[in-house]
């Protein structure tokens, strides 16, 4: 018995595989044949779109919609009628007829292109009649004039707009007047719910800017930074700070400009912008008092945008008398009344936020040490808040608190010294290392320090003394011999003993601890080294590897410095700085590989050759990498040079680009510089392609050159 049954369930099994294949060929041959049916019935459809019954026009555009989606080829046939039926007044038809033309423009690039040349205005004539129309009981919901027909045009206006910002796009490099006319539409396409039209829009709007109208573009940009997506912020904090960056007038109104995207968007801004903010106002001697107390009253309002907070702590550790004594009053100021006791609450309210990170912490605790000397009367307020973070987990904060609370109680006849106000900050060197190259350094024959305004002596800088980012801007002058090259670097000094006229060694007192762990030596007798040099004092005992991880710490006050050492490990580890370039035998001067550009999706490294005895010409080979998952097709390379250059690029290898890196693309580039070993190589460069027969564009500009080209 048990036998057969299982016999039995074994044939029912077997019978149900069966079926179940014969199922799966029934729907492959039905949706073959469905097609087929598609094809046949596709012109009396058509047909049917112009019959004189509305409900049959209805029907037949369902119908259309039904076939365009199963065979988008036949989506041209129904081009022209759907395009009549925008004309329709019966309700049911005109929906279904936007319906209709919007599953054309999905399906295909011509209908797009034929509704967004013929039928825009009829669209919006439909649009209007709808909004100035009466109140229809059968088609308004909650107050709303037929919602769903309004749905269908936003649909329709979706497509057609996205392919009119693409024709703009390319119009602007033909004629920028003509583009200019139409841009309160485009700045309104910025406030699109489609994404991938408002990310076109807000790169023409970025296109479109000039001196003449930058102003009311940026604030119509940072108006809509208030209400716009957390996903589009990002974007659009990037393009509005590029904006006021490149085409500021005045500093008054860069600082104006960034405090309000700050305020809205600090979370989103990168790094190197409030970086640059900073050094904008430590340039401005003349703004110190406003932007402190602009600061002051903006992080009460939005301390929970980080960079903001970091810049309002930056500037009330240097500027805070002039916050509490209203030092520098511009006209358009109202006086505000801020005691030494609020300005410390500021930072300590600062440092307790739990969502701020280990950086602006740190920038808090430095900036109460310097407040600590700036207003004695809080000093021990002060000194209470640092000695808080003494058991932090955080070794950074750990061990500024004990650093500073050991400067406040043991060291107050340097502790001024210490936190005295920091020196202007280069501009133009450090505007030349985030465009990628750093401006020649003119250097006084007898090696003369600079005099700045704040009454510093600063020594002649380094170029490449910002290589490491060091947060110092006071650095020795260079040496010309090859074995200094990494004092060069670092701008601190790795040899035994100095022999130079008018340099002042700090004594060492190894016998105390705090002070070695400070690299703090004995004040100096006179004023010509800065503050700067008695942090940057070097201590022999300290090694190489602690220098550098000092120096790559967010840490200001405690760098450490490192013994004298061997030239070639160091080097090493710096990648293989030279301070001479390399040479070929009988091939001119090697130069290094750059990486020229690179985006989230393409990669551009240059390799730099020259002929002997020609030292103007230089052959570039550029070598594209696709670092998406997608084909780039119609891949098209341009680029421009200033008048003082000559370009010729050869044709591409290819006008296909292989997605993730399996291959690539190469091109050759002779450029002949006839102010050579004056000006420096740059060039502005612009990369094309489509992917999924979508456009896109690429620009930048390549300062990253190496000398001597």
């Amino acid at each position: 018995m048990i036998r057969a049954i299982r016999a039995c369930k074994t044939a029912a099994e077997e019978r149900g595989v069966v079926r179940e294949k014969s199922a799966l060929q029934f729907v492959r041959q039905l949706v073959k044949m469905i097609k087929k049916m598609a094809r046949d019935l596709a012109p009396e459809v058509e047909r049917l779109l112009q019959f004189r019954d509305p409900n049959i026009r209805k029907k037949a555009a369902l119908c259309s919609v039904r076939i365009i989606k199963k065979v988008p080829d036949l989506a041209e046939n129904f081009t022209n009628p759907a395009a009549s039926l925008l004309k329709e007044k019966h309700h049911g038809v005109l929906i279904t007829g936007l319906q209709l033309c919007t599953d054309l423009c999905k399906a295909s690039e011509e209908a797009l292109e034929y509704f967004r040349k013929k039928c825009t205005e009829g669209v919006v004539k439909v649009l209007k009649d709808i909004a100035n129309s009466p109140y229809a009981p059968e088609y308004d919901i909650s107050g709303i004039t037929d919602p769903f027909s309004s749905y269908q045009i936003a649909q329709v206006f979706a497509h057609i707009g996205y392919v009119a910002l693409n024709m703009l796009m390319k119009a602007i490099t033909v004629d920028t007047q003509a583009v200019q006319r139409h841009r309160v539409t485009i700045l309104e396409c910025v406030k699109d719910s489609d994404a991938s039209i408002r990310k076109r829009a807000l790169e023409l709007v970025f296109l479109l800017v000039n001196d003449s109208n930058v102003k009311p573009l940026t604030k119509e940009l940072i108006e809509y930074l208030e209400v716009s997506d957390q996903e589009f912020k990002g974007d659009l904090t990037a393009k509005i700070c590029s904006i006021v960056e490149k085409f500021s007038t005045d500093k008054i109104w860069y600082i104006d400009q960034m405090l309000k995207v700050l305020s809205e968007a600090g979370n989103f801004v990168k790094d190197e912008v409030w970086h640059g903010l900073i050094v904008v106002i430590s340039n401005a001697s003349n703004l110190h008092g406003y932007t402190v107390r602009s600061l002051c009253k903006a992080v009460q309002t939005s301390g929970e945008q980080e960079s903001l907070v970091r810049v309002a702590v930056w500037c009330i550790g240097e500027y805070a008398e002039m916050l509490v004594n209203n030092t520098g009053m511009l006209d358009v100021e109202e006086p505000i009344t801020v005691t030494e006791s609020d300005a410390v609450d500021v930072i300590e309210i600062a440092i307790k936020r739990h969502t701020l990170d280990l950086t602006t912490r740190a920038m808090c605790l430095s900036a109460l040490l310097k407040l600590s000397s700036r207003f004695p009367a809080c000093s021990q307020r002060i000194k209470d808040i640092i000695i808080q973070y003494k058991g932090s987990l955080v070794l950074e904060l750990q061990q500024r608190s004990i650093e500073f609370n050991s400067i406040i109680e043991k060291y107050q006849n340097i502790r001024s010294l210490l936190v005295e106000r920091m020196p202007v900050l280069d501009e133009a060197t450090y505007n030349g290392r985030r465009a990628g190259s750093l401006p020649a350094t003119t250097t006084a024959s007898n090696g003369a320090a600079l005099n700045l305004p704040n009454g510093v002596a600063k020594p002649a800088a380094v170029p490449l003394v910002d290589l490491l980012d060091l947060s110092s801007d006071v650095v020795p002058a260079p040496s010309p011999s090859g074995g200094d090259f990494l004092q060069d670097l670092l701008g601190v000094d790795l040899s035994p003993a100095s022999s130079q006229s008018g340099t002042i060694q700090a004594q060492k007192i190894g016998t105390d601890v705090l002070l070695d762990l400070l690299s703090i030596g004995t004040p100096p007798a006179q004023s010509t080294s800065s503050t700067s040099d008695i942090l940057s004092s070097i201590q022999d005992n300290k090694t190489s590897s602690g220098m550098l991880e000092r120096l790559s710490s967010p840490s200001g006050l405690s760098a450490q410095a490192s013994s004298p050492a061997g030239g070639s490990p160091i080097m090493d580890l710096l990648d293989g700085f030279a301070p001479n370039l390399a040479t070929q035998e009988g091939n001119g001067p090697a130069y290094p590989s750059i990486v020229a550009f690179e985006s989230s999706s393409l990669k551009l490294m240059f390799n730099f050759s020259k002929s002997p005895g020609n030292p103007q010409a230089t052959t570039i080979q550029a070598t594209f990498t696709n670092k998406s998952t997608n084909i780039f097709t119609d891949f098209i390379f341009q680029a421009a040079v200033p008048k003082f250059l000559q370009l010729h690029l050869d044709p591409a290898s290819s006008n296909t680009l292989p997605a993730s890196g399996n291959g690539s693309i190469t091109q050759d580039l002779r450029v002949t510089n006839s102010q050579h070993g004056k000006k420096s190589l740059v060039m502005r460069i612009r990369i094309s392609y489509k992917v999924n027969s979508k456009d896109v564009l690429e620009e930048g500009q390549i300062n990253s050159f190496p000398r001597g080209l």
